[in-house]
């Protein structure tokens, strides 16, 4: 079938690719619609490694996507043929475990498309666990079908958070996962959300939203804006999702006595932590890797209009430019958010 194939570090070909995937009882075969790129994607694109995770051979990308349901197994129920659904890329294995204690996210034998060496669904069709797929509602379209995945990163950090009514809170990153770290935890109850980054382009995007406050740290001080904002105090709930090094430690001193931190940005490397600090205020810190169960909140959260995604697409491209759409993302743009490829 045609997919989008990295061949080698920036060597990316659309091209026919020798793919046979058997469907069993409990999966089907989604006719792909529209896939979005994702950060991991263009590390991939650009340094043919994250982490341990390293390219060794040809790798089909894509793990952010929504289809039509075109065959399934015998044993689905949950979805039909015709049904547009978005797929939770990642499949742990039945009885690990993590599984059993509820967390099969931490699954260290996860199967997590475009992730070497299993390729991703930049393809015509895929065959996925019906489990793992998510009936989109209707007045939905695909391309909003595609941005559960990374919705479900944002929804995921703001369980995390354990949020009460009329929290605070700070995002750092105004990427695709620091906008949608904001708009969950205003969904979960935050009353105010500053985001703080450095390029304006993606601030004035985030400052779209109601109760979202920017602050551009490249001309001002971060830590003096939000203790200004909060009477001296700081904020209850901080989010870091930029995955930048250079933020830390400092913007620990904008969470108030007992606030609650959540790491949600990667990175390589180590970074400093004052320990005293953490201990003195009672910091609490958490981290989140992926997400667990949080694809029928994005759905809902989106379909009730809570959630705005579809002003997070900033560009689209047909399939047959799928090369010069990761071309686009990786250059950059500050005013881009989510680069979205049209498979229909």
């Amino acid at each position: 079938m045609k997919a989008l194939v990295l061949e080698h570090v920036k060597h990316l070909r659309l091209r026919d690719f020798p793919l046979e995937e058997t469907l069993g009882p409990q999966d089907v075969r989604i006719q792909v619609q529209a896939c979005g790129i994702c950060g991991s994607d263009i590390h991939y694109y650009l340094e043919g490694a994250i982490g341990d995770f390293i390219l060794q051979e040809p790798m089909i990308l894509g793990h952010e996507a929504a289809g039509v349901v075109i065959e399934k197994g015998s044993a689905v129920t949950n979805v039909a043929l015709g049904d547009l659904v978005c797929m939770e890329p990642g499949i742990p294995r039945a009885f690990s475990p993590e599984v059993l204690a509820g967390r099969y996210n931490l699954d260290p034998g996860v199967v997590f498309w475009a992730t070497p060496p299993v390729h991703g669904c930049l393809r015509e069709t895929v065959v996925h666990p019906a489990p793992f797929c998510f009936k989109v509602p209707a007045g939905l379209s695909p391309r909003e079908g595609a941005m559960m995945e990374p919705l479900a990163i944002g929804i995921e950090a703001a369980k995390q958070a354990h949020i009460s009514p009329g929290d605070t809170a700070l995002v750092i990153g105004a990427g695709t996962i620091g906008i949608m770290s904001t708009l969950s935890v205003l969904a979960g109850g935050c009353s105010q959300v500053f985001v703080a980054d450095v390029k304006a382009e993606k601030l004035e995007i985030a400052a779209s939203y109601a109760q979202v406050a920017p602050i551009n740290t490249a001309t001002e001080p971060l830590l003096e804006r939000i203790l200004h904002e909060t009477a001296g105090r700081g904020v209850d709930i901080i989010i870091e999702a930029s995955g930048s090094p250079r933020v830390y430690p400092d913007f620990f001193k904008c969470a108030k006595p007992g606030g609650k931190v959540v790491l949600v940005g990667m990175m390589n490397g180590t970074v400093p932590l004052d320990v005293t600090l953490l201990q003195a205020r009672g910091i609490s810190i958490a981290t989140i890797f992926r997400y667990t169960n949080a694809f029928d909140r994005a759905l809902a959260l989106v379909s009730a209009g809570k959630i705005d995604v579809k002003r997070l697409i900033s560009k689209t491209f047909p399939f047959d430019d799928a090369v010069a759409a990761y071309e686009y993302a990786a250059a950059g743009h500050p005013e881009v958010v989510k680069v979205m490829i049209d498979l229909s």
